[in-house]
């Protein structure tokens, strides 16, 4: 049976999956329960999915301290990596701008707060708020592992949970990969370390990454049970004004951006369908992060030595969708709910903290953050979140999906500009599994995408040579280093 299974191209066994979980969640609505007390389908489906979130996010960490680190010593022989990080902030920047702009105009044309029919009552005040003290605070690394705690009391007993803040695991890479470079041939043994221990974070990742069409399965399950779509209710104007700037941003600005560059759009879509499609159901950037990552290398080309930087970079403060549209629209709905007047300055207030302040939302989950840090800024008051919540989770999965989409749109465009892409391997034919095969092929007259050893991201690496890769699925693996790759 697992055999039949394996030869099913993997976007059909995610396509299927996004089926399924939507009839089990409506199986499990018409079953009741309540959100204390779940039914079995519910809790069944909350498990699976929370589960397959758990194993993307543990595998995160690591991956982003080694990647970082290879990058920077790969970057050490590259003559532009102040180009490079440069252009890539610039196009973090101007893009973001693009989507606070379409969100200002959404807003002030659909006028959702004035259309709105939601009770006064349900304002509140969001208990974690956004700064720009706390966000320059986070920066700051509290251990050598970026780890925080967090202690509760639970049913009479104190618990423990430990999360990890992605901006400061960032920072502390960059200090070691620097600190690395530095020192010279006697870290030679440390980075080869480094760069075998990314190859077998590769590996686990890849087996987790095989488990996605059931995550996909429970996550859209447990979400339409849990807020069903009559949720929306009387925030319909709003959640419709935020979807309409998402499509906007997704369908017309990235696709403009990419033509003018010289890149298929449809390729654009084909290429970054595997990280869009997990970001919707996983409502989670840094879980997506992997997914968003081998997008960059294997359908976009974008040489791992560049991406293993940009996309984790990205991943913390690259958000058109939460930190952009969501908090432009919001501002506008909390204006016209209070009776608010907004002027040019509050206006370029908005427009401000979306482009600059997007990093605020690192390690945190959802918008709240950066729409708090929004509101404050401008002087709105911060207990029309509180009006916003009902909806949120279903706004998040487009939101999700557009972040992550950027995340690896931005390093392509970059590469491009920079002639660091593989083109021949952006324009390849994607597999049945929604990637580019491993021999994608790429033209002779292009220069080929290259990992952090140097050797090309287009070769075959010995293990698909040797048949896991399962016949006529092009999900393939990422492609190995020095020593693992097929002549």
């Amino acid at each position: 049976m697992l055999s039949a299974l394996r030869r099913i191209p993997f976007t059909v066994q995610v396509l299927a999956a996004l089926v399924v979980g939507v009839g089990l969640g409506v199986v499990a609505r018409q079953l009741g329960g309540t959100a204390e007390d779940p039914n079995w389908l519910a809790l069944t489906l909350d498990t699976i999915g929370s589960t397959f979130v758990t194993l993307l996010r543990t595998i995160v960490p690591p991956l982003i301290v080694l990647a970082v680190i290879s990058s920077i010593a790969n970057l050490r022989n590259t003559a532009n990596a102040a180009r490079l990080a440069g252009q890539t902030l610039l196009w973090f920047a101007v893009t973001a701008l693009i989507a606070v702009g379409i969100g200002l105009g959404l807003g002030s044309l659909i006028r959702p707060g004035a259309n709105a029919d939601v009770d006064a009552a349900a304002a509140q005040a969001p208990d974690s708020q956004g700064s720009w003290l706390a966000f320059l605070e986070s920066m700051v690394p509290a251990n050598f592992l970026g780890v925080t705690a967090d202690t509760s009391e639970d049913a009479g007993s104190l618990a423990t949970s430990l999360d990890f803040n992605a901006l400061q695991l960032i920072v502390i890479a960059i200090a070691v990969g620097i600190a690395a470079v530095r020192v010279g041939p006697a870290a030679e043994p440390f980075l080869a370390f480094t760069r075998s221990a990314l190859d077998v974070v590769l590996k686990v990742l890849w087996w987790v990454i095989r488990l996605a069409p059931l995550g996909t399965l429970g996550l859209l399950g447990n979400a339409v049970y849990s807020y069903g779509w009559t949720t929306v209710g009387s925030l319909g104007t709003f959640a419709l004004a935020i979807y309409a700037g998402l499509a906007l941003v997704l369908f017309v600005v990235y696709p403009v951006l990419a033509r003018l560059h010289g890149l298929s759009p449809l390729k654009f879509f084909s290429g970054v369908w595997p990280a869009v499609q997990l970001g919707f159901v996983s409502r989670s950037s840094m879980g997506t992060m992997p997914v968003t990552q081998r997008v960059a290398e294997t359908n976009f080309g974008v040489p791992r030595h560049y991406s293993s930087f940009a996309v984790p970079f990205g991943a913390t403060t690259k958000m058109d969708g939460c930190a952009a549209i969501y908090p432009a629209i919001a501002a506008i709905f909390v204006s016209q709910f209070y009776g608010v007047p907004l002027g040019l300055t509050d206006y370029l207030l908005i427009v401000f903290v979306s482009v600059i302040g997007s990093a605020a939302t690192a390690g945190t989950t959802g918008a709240t953050v950066m729409l708090t840090l929004t509101l404050s800024t401008v002087g709105l008051p911060l207990e029309g979140v509180g009006l916003l919540l009902a909806v949120d989770p279903i706004l998040d999965m487009g939101r999700t999906a557009v972040n992550v989409a950027g995340q690896a749109f931005v390093p392509a465009l970059v590469a491009k500009r920079e002639r660091i892409m593989d083109v021949a391997r952006f324009h390849a034919p994607r597999g049945l599994g929604g990637f580019v095969a491993p021999d994608g092929g790429a033209d002779p007259g292009a220069a080929p995408a290259q990992d952090a050893a140097g050797t090309v991201d287009g070769d075959a690496s010995a293990e698909a040579a040797a048949g896991e890769a399962p016949a006529g699925d092009g999900a393939a693996e990422p492609a190995g280093r020095s020593g693992a790759t097929a002549t």
